[in-house]
């Protein structure tokens, strides 16, 4: 073992420092989840137990475990049972809690009891970031991800997914009754064996069946007509994968275009984001203090309604439009090929004729006016632009905010590209982090605790990065 570094003689005593502090370097991250918690009001955000009860066997302090699960998600340490072990034989940790080892139950009780108030010291967090001005662009690029449950897809049940596995049963059963009465007609040694063995089979099967008609049951009291066995909020969602899918929540984020520090996210178990844009771009507004908000996002988000409450709300969204008309499908003219003259309130097609108003009605809640040309039947691009006698051109109410950001996302294309490299990159992280399994946790409300503590964990590298963990701790003593 000659000129190879030695370690040292297991048998030598040696000399260790005599002070827990000489162990944890000045720029030590440990230091700055300290130094956050100790700042932190828990009383005022609501984690039970800040007060000691009068009788009984004495608690630990609700700081302790905050420092223990922060510190954990920061290095990528989820489990409980992990945290426990990691308090016997981490310095770093010794140091942290001063050398106090709680149990894994009491440390997973402690997220589960305390969910609310961990959400808020993420929050907090970014009130932080915002006092130190590291929101100076009011613009957050906004998008949903799908994580994974602690459910499989096999113990996920949906109306159709209930009848394709019936059918593949009955066309088991029936062909393992074939096979027994074949069986029953054959005189070799072993037919009998293999009669029982069908006969296992079939019943086996037959079980199977009874449980899925109590799993239908349970399916038809479901609302949205699904049903997860293991988590019962967790619902089947599809990916931008083709023909793939999983079964798990849609985390909403807003993250801030500068730093890319998430300001506001959510958990949901919808499986399309059409909903979230107002709900998205409000809690970032709220979290980053201002009147008023730029918000980009992709095209899963475009809905009518949404944008309209984003208008309402001083929130500015540019996203493009889908791609959802049959006519351009088909080689047609599509509606953006027809110009709106605002001041006659009419649209001239391509054939350079007028669509003059009609009428309004109501359709899904929105108004809409409808306009055509009388001079239809006599085009000569008729072929081209609709195969009816008339096309028709329906326009909405505040058709107008729509226009303005086509236009917005005309001007500025480099927009989406921002939004791209802004968002996914947190998703990409997060997803690294914590796993193949993503959650850890059952239900929408221990999830997004467990949500909660990963973008905390997220959000502290990042500014511990920006500004470097001396400077962080100052101005978190200072705040």
């Amino acid at each position: 073992m000659k000129r190879f570094i030695q370690g040292n003689n297991r048998n030598q005593g040696t000399l260790f420092p005599e002070y827990l502090e000489d162990y944890v370097s000045d720029n030590n991250p440990v230091r700055v989840v300290d130094v956050f918690v100790e700042q932190l009001d828990l009383g005022t955000l609501g984690f039970n137990r800040v007060e000691p009860a009068v009788t009984g066997r004495p608690s630990y302090h609700p700081s302790i475990l905050l420092k223990l699960y922060i510190y954990g998600y920061l290095n990528r340490i989820q489990s409980s049972r992990r945290l426990e072990c990691e308090t016997q034989r981490n310095v770093e940790l010794m140091w942290l809690l001063g050398r106090l080892s709680p149990d894994f139950k009491t440390i997973a009780k402690f997220r589960k009891d305390n969910g609310q108030a961990i959400r808020k010291v993420c929050s907090q967090f970014v009130s932080l970031c915002r006092q130190l001005n590291l929101f100076s662009e009011a613009m957050v690029a906004i998008d949903g991800s799908k994580f994974k449950a602690v459910n499989n897809i096999g113990r996920n049940f949906s109306v159709h997914k209930l009848a394709r596995q019936r059918e593949r049963i009955e066309a088991s059963i029936n062909r393992y009754l074939a096979d027994l009465e074949k069986a029953d007609l054959q005189r070799a040694d072993n037919a009998q064996r293999k009669s029982e063995q069908l006969q296992d089979k079939i019943a086996q099967l037959k079980e199977r069946m009874a449980q899925l008609d109590q799993i239908e049951i349970q399916l038809q009291e479901s609302p949205d007509k699904q049903l997860s066995l293991t988590d019962p909020d967790a619902r089947s969602m599809t990916t931008s994968g083709r023909g793939k899918g999983v079964v798990g929540y849609n985390v909403q984020v807003a993250v801030d275009t500068k730093h890319h520090l998430i300001v506001a996210h959510e958990v949901t178990n919808v499986g399309h984001d059409r909903s979230q844009l107002a709900n998205m771009g409000n809690q970032a507004k709220t979290a980053l203090a201002v009147d008023q908000l730029a918000v980009v996002a992709d095209r899963g988000y475009f809905s009518s309604q949404e944008i309209l409450k984003c208008h309402q709300a001083d929130i500015t969204p540019t996203l493009p439009k889908p791609t959802t008309s049959g006519a351009k499908a088909d080689g047609r003219f599509d509606k953006a090929d027809f110009t709106y003259h605002t001041e006659d309130n009419e649209y001239s097609c391509p054939a350079g004729k007028r669509l003059i108003w009609r009428f309004d009605r109501v359709e899904s809640g929105l108004k809409l006016s409808r306009y055509w040309s009388s001079h239809c039947p006599q085009c000569e691009i008729k072929a081209k632009c609709t195969p009816g006698d008339y096309r028709r051109v329906s326009r909405w109410e505040h058709e107008a905010i729509l226009d303005a950001i086509r236009t917005r996302l005309d001007n500025s294309p480099e927009l989406m590209t921002i939004r791209r490299q802004t968002v996914e990159h947190p998703f990409g992280t997060l997803k690294a982090w914590m796993g193949a399994t993503h959650f850890q946790m059952k239900t929408l409300k221990n999830v997004s605790t467990e949500m909660s503590l990963h973008i905390l964990a997220y959000n502290l590298k990042r500014v511990m990065k920006i500004l470097g963990m001396p400077a962080l701790m100052e101005a978190m003593v200072a705040a």
